[in-house]
């Protein structure tokens, strides 16, 4: 079943193009990851296509539902209000930059969206938020703020919070970035717990080694187009593209020196 239709898809802003041609298709239970240098148009797309960005053209179909059913002299015609809420409840999104109620503690951030917008009964909702807390890692954390919480701990509740409306398709925009590389480890951890449970997953991501390990597929972007996709032992390891070869060059020669770290011993250590 295909959860994510995206065809012949182009973004501008006044007179710069930023999305160009955009075309792909993310069936049921896969994970794509979109990788690429800053400014390739990434996270664009990803703001295209939940409604954060008007598109420019092309069509775009999310879970059998149309959000673009025509176009005019003016541009695209999305789809009637209802049609688009329903799109909206069917995706999840996590973003750099978690975008927690400040002045809610944790549990209320999770269970405010079931109780207002699919009017879950709020002892329902809080025993859900309970078990989703737990599974995040967070089960002692209900009643702290985000202000109370590291970096890690306030993903991990923008993970659960985002899972809490029960998604068909989860969105992840660089959910990293804004972390130190320990924390990042207890990101990737429970994404990869996601995608091992067969949820829908798109992730924008400068994590190459997550991306090779844990997606299904690889999108590699860069200004505004697909320069190139295919499974990750392809892209990653074998890229057909010079330009998938440059990006990745940094990638592989970190690898390398890795590889060459652990091979090194003290002085006086075989001795």
């Amino acid at each position: 079943m295909t959860m994510i239709r995206v065809e012949h898809l182009c973004k501008h802003f006044d007179d710069l193009e930023v999305l160009s041609d955009i075309s792909m298709e993310i069936k049921k239970g896969e994970v794509v990851a979109i990788i690429g240098p800053s400014g390739s148009g990434k996270s664009t797309l990803l703001r295209c296509i939940n409604q954060f960005e008007t598109v420019t053209k092309g069509k775009i179909n999310i879970c059998g539902d149309d959000m673009i059913i025509g176009e005019n002299a003016k541009g695209p015609i999305y789809a009637p209000k209802k049609i688009l809420k329903k799109i909206r409840l069917n995706v999840g999104v996590v973003f750099q930059q978690f975008n927690l109620f400040p002045h809610f503690n944790a549990l209320r951030n999770i269970t405010e969206a079931p109780i207002r917008v699919l009017k879950t009964p709020k002892e329902q909702a809080q025993q859900e938020a309970r078990l989703l807390l737990q599974e995040v890692g967070l089960k002692e954390k209900e009643k702290s703020y985000p202000c109370e919480l590291s970096g890690g701990q306030q993903q991990r509740l923008s993970i659960a919070r985002a899972l809490a409306l029960h998604p068909q398709v989860l969105f992840f925009d660089e959910p990293t970035s804004a972390l130190d590389p320990e924390l990042t480890g207890e990101i990737l951890k429970i994404i990869k717990k996601l995608a091992a449970e067969n949820h829908t997953m798109v992730i924008v991501t400068h994590e190459m080694s997550f991306a090779r390990d844990v997606a299904d597929w690889i999108i590699f972007m860069d200004g505004g187009y697909i320069v190139e996709q295919g499974r990750p032992e392809d892209v990653i390891n074998n890229p057909q593209k010079e330009r998938t070869k440059a990006f990745l060059e940094r990638f592989h020669n970190i690898r390398k020196e890795s590889k060459l770290d652990k091979k090194q011993t003290l002085p006086g250590e075989n001795l």
